[in-house]
C-alpha cells in the first residue's frame, strides 16, 4: 500500500454527507504536488478483497507515467456509489447488484473478478438452510458494504425480514467471526474471495450453509443474474463442498474522466491483470477479457469500448 493510502481513515456512509470532494482528496493523497494527475478509487475494509485490489491498482500507479492512484478504505459498494455520485471519488469497486440503488451517472471500465457471499454457523448448530434463521442472530456485515446489501436480499427471498424475523447484526468480518465462534451471534453473512483468508486459518469449528437454493428465488424477485457456483470439497479445511453465490465486481468511474485515463485502466485490465489479483484466491478469481465488457445495466465508457474493439482479434 502507499503511504498516502495507509494513512486514510476508513470513510463510512454516515460519514459521507460530512466530507465534501475537496476533503476527501487532501486527506488521501494530500495537496501541492506537481504529479500525474490522481484517482480516487473507492475500495473496500482493510483485510477485504475489494482493498487488496484497490492497493494493488495503487502500487501499479506509481510506475505509470500518465495516472497515479490514490486507495480510498471505504466501508464497500454502496458508500462507493454514494461518494461517487457526489463526486468525492473519480472511480469505485461495487458489486454489480448494488448499482441499481442508485442514479445512473456513471460509466464501467470493465467487469473484473466475483465476490462470493459466505453463511457460516458454529459446526454444531441446529441451523441447516436459510430459512432456519428466523428468531436467530446474523451478523449481515458493513453498513454501506455490497456484501451487506446481497446478504438482506438472500434472508428476503427466504421470507425472513431484516430486524423483524431476525436479529441483526453489522459488523466486519474480523469482528463477526470471533463474535460466531463464542456464540454473540448464531449466523455471519460475508462477500469475499474465495477462500476467505480469516475463515481458512480459523479453528475447524464453522459450517458453511449451502446458498444455491436461493439464486433462483433471488433471479426472480430482485431480477439480477446472480451466479451459482460450487466451492469443492476442502477450499475450507475440513468441510465439505457447497454451493454459493457470486456477484460480478465492477470498476467505475465518473462519467467526467478524461480518456486517456480511461484508456490507461482499460489497457491495464485487458492486458496486465493477473498481478491485480491476489495470489491466496487465485483459481477461483480471475479477470477473464471475454467477461470484461459484460457489466449490465452501467454502459462502458465510450474510451474503454473503443480501446476494447481496437483490441479484439
Amino acid at each position: 500500500m502507499s503511504g498516502s493510502a495507509g494513512r486514510a481513515a476508513t470513510i463510512t456512509r454516515r460519514q459521507i454527507l460530512g466530507y465534501s470532494a475537496a476533503t476527501i482528496a487532501c486527506t488521501v493523497a494530500g495537496c501541492g504536488h506537481a504529479e500525474p494527475p490522481r484517482v480516487r478509487l473507492g475500495s473496500g475494509l482493510p483485510g477485504d478483497l475489494f482493498h487488496d485490489f484497490g492497493t494493488t491498482l495503487a502500487a501499479w500507479s506509481e510506475h505509470s507515467p500518465t495516472i497515479r492512484i490514490n486507495n480510498v478504505p471505504t466501508t464497500g459498494s454502496v458508500t462507493n456509489l454514494e461518494l461517487l455520485e457526489r463526486g468525492a471519488l473519480d472511480a469505485a469497486l461495487a458489486l454489480g447488484d448494488s448499482t441499481d440503488t442508485v442514479d445512473t451517472q456513471m460509466f464501467a471500465i470493465g467487469r473484473l473478478y466475483e465476490s462470493y457471499l459466505h453463511l457460516a454457523v458454529h459446526n454444531d448448530s441446529t441451523i441447516q438452510q436459510v430459512g432456519d434463521l428466523r428468531g436467530a442472530r446474523v451478523n449481515l456485515g458493513v453498513a454501506g458494504s455490497g456484501a451487506a446489501l446481497t446478504a438482506e436480499r438472500i434472508l428476503r427471498s427466504a421470507g425472513l425480514e431484516p430486524g423483524v424475523d431476525f436479529v441483526v447484526y453489522r459488523h466486519a468480518l474480523a469482528e463477526a467471526l470471533p463474535a460466531l465462534l463464542s456464540r454473540t451471534v448464531d449466523a455471519i453473512i460475508w462477500g469475499d474471495g474465495i477462500p476467505t483468508r480469516r475463515i481458512a486459518a480459523s479453528p475447524p469449528t464453522t459450517r458453511m450453509l449451502d446458498l444455491g437454493g436461493r439464486v433462483q428465488p433471488m433471479r426472480d424477485r430482485y431480477g439480477y443474474w446472480y451466479d451459482r457456483v460450487q466451492v469443492p470439497d476442502n477450499t475450507y479445511p475440513g468441510l465439505s463442498g457447497f454451493e454459493t453465490i457470486g456477484v460480478p465486481v465492477l470498476l467505475l468511474v465518473v462519467r467526467s474522466m478524461t480518456d486517456r485515463t480511461v484508456g490507461t485502466l482499460a489497457e491495464l485490465l485487458l492486458h496486465d491483470n493477473l498481478p491485480l489479483v491476489p495470489d491466496h484466491v487465485r483459481g477461483f478469481q480471475f479477470l477473464d477479457r471475454r467477461w470484461l465488457v459484460n457489466t449490465g445495466s452501467i454502459p462502458l465508457h465510450p474510451a474503454a469500448a473503443a480501446y476494447y474493439r481496437s483490441q479484439h482479434r
